[in-house]
């Protein structure tokens, strides 16, 4: 496949392969190659004039055409409600391969394989695991450490990411949680697998900080999605984090008017909200372990503290850098991880005592306070109001 020309559903609908396809098919039907390419890259159902030239050049009528694009409207659901019998008998059965995998590595808490992801969650027993993160490819055309291109068409991109997501699924136990990391653009298609499955609490914004630079016709990107779901109606873990109150660097000064409440305002911290503003959503370059992106570890410890307990089992899929894994092993929870490419670096990284410690001290000395003791001399010294003026 060329590089960056994608055969989504509607490429393969009209037999394109490659641009020269395109551009013979384009001739053919009377519509331009960059208006055929917008639909079928952003899977886009088309409309207009494009519409009834793609039906006529077809012979297929409109709902023949979003069956075959894969969009199912309500009145096509209805009708699979009464036929489903129907219909299940008339797919292929799968058949199912379970692998056997052997561990990589163990460690106080956790077991580390190598492989593929979907292969090893066939393997584990279902409904066994506390809490799920997963920090997966962003299909940007990037080549991973692993050797892994993860240039795929958007509609094979969804069906892996669908695949992966049902089996973390049926590992979850009731109650379980899970969050998925993404940009935006597949947070919103990620979601809609989601919500099939899971009971939807939360899209957390990780907002960047500092400049970025300006889009054309577009708004600037300044945050990557958390998505955060729970399987059933109730967590069975959930632990409210709570940061210090924002304030200015330079004075000391509270950033929001508290007005009144200040002497309201817990001297616990806030509880944190769905915008995360204090966690970048990469790690700084000065504490990478790699040189591709790499989460930073307050995020993994803010999550494992906030969606587990202690001897609880984590999951993630995707090992990476072993950020999940190392924040898990820290905070005294049980781990599973796999990584398809390379495994050294991980190792390494859970069995030195380094780095990541100094992290989670910072993490410790963050959490469940109003003022951490630097803001608390900036303000004295300034004149700000602390806790104890209103006792």
């Amino acid at each position: 496949m060329e590089n960056n020309f994608h055969v989504n559903k509607l490429f393969k609908l009209l037999s394109i392969q490659n641009k020269s396809d395109l551009s013979s098919v384009s001739k053919k039907i009377g519509v331009r190659t960059e208006v055929l390419k917008y639909f079928n890259d952003n899977r886009v159902f088309p409309y207009g004039d494009v519409l009834q030239k793609l039906l006529e050049f077809l012979d297929i009528s409109e709902v023949e055409f979003k069956i075959s694009l894969g969009i199912i409207d309500h009145n096509i659901l209805d009708w699979l409600g009464s036929n489903c019998k129907l219909v299940a008998n008339s797919l292929p059965k799968e058949k199912r391969v379970v692998e056997v995998f052997h561990p990589k590595f163990r460690s106080k808490f956790g077991t580390l394989f190598q492989g593929d992801c979907i292969q090893l969650m066939r393997s584990l027993p279902g409904e066994s695991v506390d809490l799920i993160f997963a920090d997966p490819p962003f299909n940007l055309s990037k080549v991973y450490e692993s050797g892994i291109n993860d240039n795929i068409s958007e509609d094979e991109y969804l069906r892996w990411t669908e695949e992966w997501i049902v089996e973390a699924v049926r590992l979850l136990k009731p109650g379980g949680s899970i969050f998925v990391y993404n940009i935006p653009r597949w947070s919103t298609e990620i979601a809609t697998i989601l919500n099939r499955y899971l009971e939807f609490r939360h899209w957390i914004s990780l907002n960047f900080r500092g400049y970025t630079p300006p889009i054309k016709y577009k708004l600037n990107v300044t945050h990557y999605g958390l998505l955060y779901y729970i399987k059933g109606n109730k967590p069975s873990a959930f632990n409210p984090q709570r940061i210090p109150m924002k304030t200015c660097r330079h004075c000391g000064g509270e950033i929001h008017d508290y007005g009144g409440k200040k002497k309201n305002v817990s001297e616990l911290g806030q509880v944190i909200s769905d915008v995360w503003e204090d966690i970048h959503p990469v790690r700084h370059k000065s504490r990478k372990t790699r040189d591709s992106n790499e989460l930073p570890i307050k995020l993994l410890l803010r999550i494992i503290a906030l969606a587990s307990n202690e001897g609880d089992l984590v999951f993630d899929p995707f090992g990476g850098s072993g950020t999940t894994y190392k924040a898990a092993e820290m905070l005294g929870r049980k781990w599973i991880g796999v990584e398809i490419g390379d495994v050294q670096g991980i190792i390494e990284r859970i069995s030195s005592n380094e780095g990541d410690y100094d992290r989670l001290e910072e993490f410790k000395l963050g959490s469940d306070i109003l003022f951490t003791k630097e803001q608390r001399e900036l303000r004295k010294a300034n004149g700000f109001w602390l806790p104890e003026d209103f006792k």
